[in-house]
C-alpha cells in the first residue's frame, strides 16, 4: 500500500496549488472559500537517489520509476477540504475532512506564511492574517476529534477496564482504525501522567491530554510554510519557528513550483521537482510575463530558500517524518534481477527498525515460512532474520524453498 499524506489547513492557504504542483493534477483554485468541496487524491513521488550507479548497472523499475540517477516513489496525496471552526462536532465538511486525515500516514499542514487568510479563511489584506492562530485552530480541531472520539465511548472503556481489560488495550482498540498503535497509547500514557490513574478518575483535561498526544504521535505532521515569495512572509516564517519550535517548518512557494512543474511540461524549461535550478531550454518562445516569472523563481525563491519547497516537503514527511528507509530486494543476486529479469526492479519503503523477517513479510507471506536468512549484495554479507534493515539496502532473501529450487 503506497504511503498517504494528507493536506490540511484552512482554505485559501494554497493547499490545492500544492496538491497540483506536487501531482500535475488540475483541481480547481480560486480565492472563494471551500473550493474543494470533497477530497481529492492523486499519486505524488517521494525522490531518492538510486543504487544502480553503485553496482555499475542499467536498473528496469517495477513499483518505481528512476530519471537520471533518481527514484521516484508513488505516494498517494490527498487534498482535504478546509476545515471551519468546530468542525470536529460535524459542521460543515468536518466529519469527512477528519475521517480521511485519520487515515493518513502523515499530514502536511499548509499555512499562508504572508498573512492573506483572515480567520475565516477569507482572503483578506496582505499581513492581516496571522499564520501562527490559524496553525492553532486547525490542530485545535484534530486534537478535538480525538478527544470526542474518547470522551463519546467513555460508559464503553469504563466498562471493559472493570471486566479486566487493560485500558491500554481498551484505548489501542477505540483509535485503530486511524492508524493509533498499542505503542503509541502507551507512550501517551506515560508522558501525560495518566498510566496509574483510574480510568473513572479521568478528568476532562486528562483525556484531552491523552487525546492530544495520541494525535501528534499518530499523525506526525509537518508545516508548509506556503507563499514564502510574498513580500513579509519571512517575518512570520521567523515567528512560526519561534511558536513552534518542536516541529519542522518547510519554506515554500507551492505557485512558483506550479509554473514550473507546467512550463516543464510544455517543453520551455529543463526542471526536477526538488532541484535547486532550472535551465531554459528555448528563450525565443517565452513572452515577457513567462521570463520575468522564471526570473523572479530563480532569484527571489531558489536564490533565497534554494528551492521552491513542494517536493521537499514530501521528502522530509516520508523520510524523516516517517523515518522510512528505500530498500531493493531482488532474486538472483548475481544479476541483482527479480525472476522476470528485470534489474533493481521494486524499492519498498521500510519504517525504520524494520527486520529482514519484516521485508519477507512485506513481499510474500510465503517467503516467510521458510526464512533462513538475507544477504547484504553491496558487501556480500549474511544477514540474520532480525538484523535491522538500513536506508539502501540491496538485499537477497534466502528460504528453505528457495534453497531447495
Amino acid at each position: 500500500m503506497p504511503i498517504k499524506i494528507g493536506l490540511i489547513g484552512k482554505t485559501n492557504t494554497g493547499k490545492t496549488t500544492f496538491f497540483n504542483s506536487a501531482t500535475l493534477s488540475s483541481a480547481e483554485i480560486s480565492t472563494y472559500p471551500f473550493t474543494t468541496k470533497k477530497p481529492e487524491k492523486a499519486t505524488a513521488y517521494a525522490i531518492t537517489l538510486c543504487v544502480h550507479p553503485e553496482f555499475n548497472v542499467v536498473d528496469n523499475p517495477n513499483n518505481s520509476k528512476c530519471s537520471e540517477g533518481w527514484r521516484y516513489i508513488p505516494i498517494d496525496l490527498i487534498d482535504l477540504p478546509g476545515l471551519i471552526k468546530d468542525a470536529w462536532k460535524g459542521k460543515g465538511l468536518g466529519d469527512q475532512f477528519l475521517t480521511v486525515a485519520a487515515q493518513s500516514d502523515a499530514l502536511l499542514h499548509i499555512v499562508d506564511v504572508s498573512g492573506s487568510v483572515d480567520s475565516t479563511g477569507k482572503i483578506t489584506e496582505i499581513g492581516a492574517g496571522d499564520p501562527i492562530s490559524d496553525f492553532a485552530d486547525i490542530e485545535e480541531e484534530l486534537v478535538m476529534w480525538y478527544h470526542k472520539t474518547l470522551e463519546g465511548n467513555r460508559d464503553k472503556v469504563s466498562k471493559l477496564v472493570r471486566s479486566g481489560t487493560e485500558l491500554i488495550d481498551v484505548i489501542t482498540d477505540l483509535y485503530r482504525g486511524i492508524g493509533v498503535h498499542k505503542s503509541h497509547v502507551k507512550e501517551a500514557l506515560k508522558v501525560t501522567g495518566l498510566e496509574d490513574k483510574d480510568f473513572d478518575n479521568f478528568e476532562f483535561q486528562d483525556s484531552k491530554s491523552l487525546a492530544s498526544y495520541l494525535r501528534k504521535v499518530s499523525k506526525p505532521t509537518l508545516i508548509v510554510a506556503n507563499k514564502i515569495d510574498i513580500e513579509g512572509a519571512d517575518k512570520n516564517f521567523v515567528r512560526l519557528h519561534e511558536r513552534y519550535n518542536d516541529t519542522i517548518i518547510v519554506p515554500a512557494s507551492a505557485d512558483s513550483e506550479l509554473s514550473l512543474r507546467r512550463a516543464e511540461q510544455k517543453g520551455l524549461i529543463k526542471y526536477s521537482p526538488g532541484s535547486e535550478q532550472f535551465e531554459i531550454l528555448n528563450p525565443q518562445d517565452l513572452n515577457n510575463k513567462q521570463k520575468d516569472a522564471l526570473n523572479f523563481i530563480k532569484k527571489d525563491i531558489m536564490g533565497e530558500y534554494m528551492r521552491t519547497g513542494v517536493q521537499f516537503a514530501i521528502n522530509v514527511t516520508v523520510f524523516k517524518l516517517l523515518k522510512m528507509n528505500s530498500i531493493y530486494p531482488v532474486a538472483n543476486e548475481e544479476k541483482l534481477s527479480d525472476k522476470k529479469g528485470r534489474i533493481l526492479p521494486d524499492l519498498i519503503l521500510m519504517k525504520d527498525g524494520s527486520t529482514v523477517t519484516d521485508l519477507a513479510k512485506e513481499i510474500h507471506t510465503d517467503l516467510l515460512k521458510g526464512l533462513l536468512y538475507a544477504k547484504d549484495l553491496r558487501y556480500n554479507l549474511r544477514l540474520p532474520t532480525n538484523y535491522q534493515l538500513r536506508d539502501r539496502d540491496v538485499i537477497s532473501l534466502v528460504s528453505a524453498s528457495k534453497k531447495k529450487t
